[in-house]
């Protein structure tokens, strides 16, 4: 399956490097069809789930309504698209969708074997594990002989592996297609662990039976930088996703909210004026109107109003900023300068 998903990334990147008009046409596809197509995954807590109206919520959710607000003046113009992990890099490299927007962790494999790029990180995560309270388990280290409950097709499998090669334990893997899937293992014993990224098992325990009955351990085992990714090949499009993300860790930076955008667009500070375009020529250069900031703020927000709304402590996933914190506040979120 490995080989026949490179073969086809490889192909696709082929295509797409055959002429210059074919490397520049995302925009104008999504312009033409009045839609991004985005894909999420098929149902994951504060990143992308639908909800009982088939309305779509969560952080990687508005990472497509902010791109659609740049490109189409709407973030509502946007067709989701539910994948699993094993599906998510055929349908970006065959065309299916625009941008993949799904919790996929940036690797070097992905990078540069796939045809694909990563266009920055929207949420710095990294794999944990999940347990029953009951087992009186408190720490990783503790797990040797364990079942693990995990998801086919991702990194957390890999990292799985080499943490227990590393420190010489043995497990018993039982994998899923989805990460419902899995959480629902979890919960109905056909493991004792489940492992994911740790920000997946504060939303997946939301979804157990009885949440307070498992407890994340203390061990994060590897780094999973997550964000949107798009086809190689069309450095247009790229640098539009790429920036409407920036954009938005930029305004909460200089501290430009949805309720004080317009406003702003009178600020005195130079920083201010060239993310909200009343100064520079950014959104030319991009392809996109100049003040295509102004219009992602005032329909998303900027990224810590995504934050707060979809994961945040008074959210039912309840996540602290922690490293996605602003560099000013002492994490390591950091975006380039509008300049």
């Amino acid at each position: 399956m490995k080989k026949t998903i490179i073969t086809m990334g490889l192909a696709a990147t082929g295509l797409l490097a055959l002429g210059g008009q074919a490397q520049a046409s995302t925009l104008e596809d999504v312009r033409d069809a009045g839609q991004l197509r985005c894909g999420v995954s098929n149902g994951l807590p504060g990143f992308s789930q639908p909800d009982s109206d088939g309305n779509w919520a969560g952080l990687d959710v508005d990472t497509c309504r902010a791109v659609a607000a740049a490109v189409l003046g709407d973030a509502d113009a946007v067709e989701f698209i539910p994948l699993t992990a094993a599906e998510r890099f055929t349908a970006l490299q065959s065309g299916e969708i625009d941008v993949l927007s799904r919790n996929t962790t940036w690797t070097t494999t992905r990078d540069a074997s796939l045809g694909l790029n990563f266009t920055g990180t929207n949420y710095y995560d990294g794999q944990g594990f999940l347990v029953k309270e009951a087992l009186g388990v408190d720490s990783a280290y503790d797990l040797d002989g364990a079942a693990v409950c995990t998801q086919a097709g991702t990194t957390t499998e890999l990292n799985l592996a080499d943490f227990f090669r590393a420190n010489d334990m043995d497990y018993e893997a039982v994998v899923f297609d989805t990460s419902e899937g899995s959480a629902q293992g979890f919960d109905n014993n056909r493991c004792d662990i489940l492992t994911s990224d740790t920000s997946q098992l504060a939303a997946l325990r939301t979804q157990l039976s009885d949440p307070d009955s498992a407890v994340i351990l203390p061990e994060v085992i590897s780094k999973e930088p997550l964000g949107p990714v798009v086809r190689q090949g069309d450095d247009e499009w790229f640098n539009v996703v790429k920036w409407v993300l920036f954009g938005q860790i930029n305004a909460e930076e200089y501290g430009v909210d949805s309720s004080n955008v317009e406003e702003m667009t009178d600020s005195n500070n130079p920083n201010v004026q060239r993310i909200l375009g009343a100064d520079g020529n950014m959104g030319e250069i991009l392809g996109l109107d100049d003040d295509f900031m102004v219009e992602v703020i005032s329909e998303v927000g900027n990224y810590g109003e995504m934050f707060n709304r979809n994961v945040g402590p008074d959210t039912p996933v309840g996540l602290s900023r922690g490293v996605n914190a602003l560099w000013t506040d002492g994490g390591i979120l950091y975006a380039p300068p509008f300049r």
